[in-house]
């Protein structure tokens, strides 16, 4: 047998015990992590936990392993998301299929827990605009997926939406651009499948009784062509109008979800023609913005609401000591005095629920909450309280970090 391994070493080197000479269909079920309401797949799918970190490990002809070993490689080289794969086991005994392995995404939930959940805070149109979005991410990087599909994407909370991640890359095929009639044919494939996935959910009563699935499905080409059409259309306008509508067109841009790349400026008898290169990787505006200033890591929409909070906070800063606050300090001060403490206040038993992100995200909000029921502002330690004694509690599993879904299994075992 043979390893290929990307770095981290440590995460490789805790695998290489696993059993990789038995069918993993037979491994003992000692070995393997249960993952609650993930998707359906036509190979076979385990999970297991080392060092921290929960991978999904699955059976696949070795070519479309070192294929997708591959491609999913480029995809988190240029921000496109997609899990990432650690790693590939081939040569396996008795002509056995290769073993891909892919790292676990933290907090992440499927299709068939937003779907099913009668708690799940995110409605169906949420749903297939968000995985739009990811479609038209892959179309602009000139990948065709060809299995666009509920089961082939995981979604994210970012804030108070979702990212959609690409699963599984095995059909995938990259071209320098897609023609029109690759990217309809992958749209209608995706159709088929969300639609055929809905039933089943329907059929398993599963779905809440007011989604139509075959309305759902139907819905999802309109969705693309008006994302598509958002982001790539050119404009023609008058000569004096153009700083303005540029600038306007870029913020709208980033407003959908996207970055701008080049921007084209042609002088015609009609008019100004503007056309801009939207670029494919993660938006990452707000989330270097937040980095710079406090070094921390987070998802667009998240990073978006917390600088609001930091900015209010420097404001609150300036009128305090009469005068202006540098936003370095500013973002060293929020971080100590406002982002650590509400993130450190979370009890032992409720640790890893969220992204601390996310969390933070959400007690902004039930603050807001709060505040408007009291009509005043009910100031961020009440709120946080108020949080982790009702609405932390209430966070379903499927968005546990992997740390906490591997300590439940050892905790059951």
């Amino acid at each position: 047998m043979r390893y290929l391994f990307r770095p981290p070493a440590v995460e490789a080197a805790a695998l290489l015990p696993l059993p990789w000479e038995q069918p993993l269909a037979e491994w003992d079920e000692s070995l393997l992590l249960h993952v609650p309401q993930r998707g359906i797949s036509r190979h076979v799918v385990r999970f297991v936990a080392a060092e921290g970190s929960v991978f999904a490990l699955k059976e696949i002809a070795e070519p479309l392993a070192r294929k997708e070993y591959a491609l999913l490689g480029e995809f988190v080289e240029e921000g496109l998301p997609s899990v990432s794969a650690l790693g590939i086991c081939v040569d396996r005994p008795d002509g056995q299929e290769a073993i891909l392995v892919t790292r676990y995404l933290e907090y992440s939930m499927s299709y068939r827990h937003l779907f099913s959940s009668p708690r799940t805070q995110y409605s169906t149109s949420q749903l297939l605009d968000t995985m739009v979005v990811l479609l038209v991410r892959l179309h602009l990087a000139g990948i065709f997926w060809g299995d666009c599909s509920l089961s082939n994407t995981l979604f994210r909370p970012d804030a108070d939406g979702l990212t959609a991640y690409l699963v599984d890359a095995e059909t995938v095929e990259r071209r320098p651009a897609l023609s029109a009639g690759m990217r309809r044919y992958d749209v209608d494939l995706a159709r088929e499948r969300v639609g055929a996935e809905l039933m089943d959910l329907q059929f398993g009563e599963l779905l809440s009784v007011d989604i139509d699935p075959i309305a759902v499905a139907e819905s999802l080409p309109g969705r693309y062509e008006a994302l598509w059409d958002a982001v790539t259309r050119t404009e023609v306008f008058r000569r004096d109008e153009q700083r303005y509508r540029v600038a306007e067109r870029l913020q709208w841009i980033n407003d959908l979800g996207f970055d701008a790349g080049e921007v084209e400026l042609v002088h015609t008898p009609e008019g100004v023609r503007l056309h801009v290169q939207t670029r494919v990787s993660e938006p990452g505006q707000h989330r270097r913005e937040l980095f710079r200033l406090t070094g921390l890591e987070a998802q667009e929409n998240q990073a978006r609401r917390m600088l609001n909070d930091l900015r209010s906070y420097r404001a609150w800063l300036e009128q305090e000591s009469g005068r202006p606050v540098p936003e370095t300090v500013a973002g060293h001060r929020w971080m100590a005095e406002i982002y650590v403490p509400v993130t450190e206040a979370v009890p032992r038993h409720l640790a890893g629920r969220l992204a601390p992100a996310q969390m933070f995200h959400e007690v902004l909000e039930h603050r807001w909450f709060l505040s408007e029921q009291a009509g005043r502002d009910v100031g961020t330690t009440a709120a946080l309280v108020s949080y982790l004694d009702s609405e932390l509690p209430r966070t379903p599993v499927e968005m546990t970090t992997p740390a906490v879904l591997a300590a439940g299994e050892e905790t059951r075992s």
